[in-house]
């Protein structure tokens, strides 16, 4: 199959399932009457407009840009540390918007529940997590020069940030352990475009810096003595990498809490699909199969033809196991992709 019919694939892959995502919900609403809102062609409901232009698509967008985020930036994890294992959390980017969300939830007894429950409340609180833990792993990467022992100490961090959650959990009421049990299911609700604004300024950030790393990038895959052999700067690429990866993983984690196995198993699935460790492909690569993987656990988070939906962390994580053990069964050996 050759890439430009590879890459028309998933564009109509990922049409399908976005317009898949307006027409199933809840409240049956036909495909002509969401084509009607889109063009503006005929007068319909009011009701269905605001379905699906202030909930259904917000959450469409949000799922395309989660996806692709988290995609890239596991991407990136898995070629800085050459480990087939690495994810876009693993410097405890993840850990550090838990514990910036606990200690609002489970220590912010002197706030009100409206403040603690609202959407901006808890961006920020596990923005500022996120940003404490990276400007930490960035100060010590320019530091060190092993990779391995930066991937320790962000082990570490995890580790750290979780013993504290654990504690505030402990001193903590029902209530407060509940709302926080909430957030760390993950969502792809809920967001206005105020919100999508801000994580598309930051995801469009991200990729950018991701992009503009490619050349380093596919040098690093023939080793770091080889890229500093032809010139690159190994500790500012480094910082680079770290930098979109927390502008990509900490800004989904933001605002749709920590959603796991996205950015672990489709960099995997994509050199897969593409047969190539090439990062001008696998990066777009990346962002088309990660948004095309997130609709898809959106759409069965939301069980069609039920008032039921699934937190969006246990669907990613139940498709996301199969497709991992799956590869290793297939290729035998992660780790010959770097």
């Amino acid at each position: 199959m050759k890439q430009p019919f590879k890459w028309t694939i998933l564009a109509i892959i990922l049409i399908i399932l976005a317009f898949s995502g307006l027409l199933l919900g809840s409240v049956h609403i036909p495909a002509a009457e969401i084509l009607s809102i889109f063009l503006n062609s005929e007068p319909v409901s009011g009701a269905h407009s605001h379905i699906i232009l202030d909930l259904r698509l917000p959450r469409i967008i949000t799922a395309i840009l989660a996806g692709a985020a988290l995609s890239v930036s596991g991407m990136l994890m898995q070629t800085l540390f050459r480990n087939p294992l690495a994810g876009p959390f693993v410097l405890g980017i993840s850990s550090g918007a838990s514990l910036g969300v606990a200690f609002l939830i489970l220590a912010g007894s002197g706030l009100s529940i409206a403040f603690i429950i609202s959407g901006w409340a808890q961006a920020i609180a596990a923005a500022s997590g996120a940003v404490a833990v990276l400007l930490l792993t960035l100060t010590i990467a320019m530091r060190i020069r092993d990779v391995m022992s930066l991937l320790i100490i962000g082990l570490m961090f995890g580790s750290l940030t979780g013993a504290i959650v654990s504690l505030l959990q402990f001193f903590s009421t029902g209530e407060e352990i509940q709302l926080f049990l909430m957030w760390t299911f993950g969502s792809l609700g809920g967001l206005d475009y105020n919100e999508l604004k801000v994580l598309v300024i930051f995801v469009v950030a991200g990729l950018s810096l991701a992009f503009i790393m490619i050349k380093p990038l596919n040098a690093f895959l023939l080793g770091e003595r080889y890229a500093e052999s032809m010139g690159i700067p190994i500790a500012r690429i480094r910082i680079i990498v770290i930098l979109s990866t927390g502008l990509l993983a900490g800004a989904v984690t933001a605002f749709c809490g920590p959603i796991a196995f996205i950015g672990l198993a489709i960099p995997h699935f994509t050199r897969l699909f593409f047969k190539t460790s090439s990062h001008q492909i696998l990066i777009p690569g990346c962002m088309f199969i990660g948004s095309i993987a997130m609709l898809l656990c959106d759409l069965l988070a939301q069980l069609p033809g039920s008032q039921y939906v699934l937190p969006i962390n246990a669907v990613t994580s139940l498709i996301g196991s199969p497709v991992v053990i799956w590869l290793v069964l297939k290729r035998g050996n992660l780790s010959k992709a770097f």
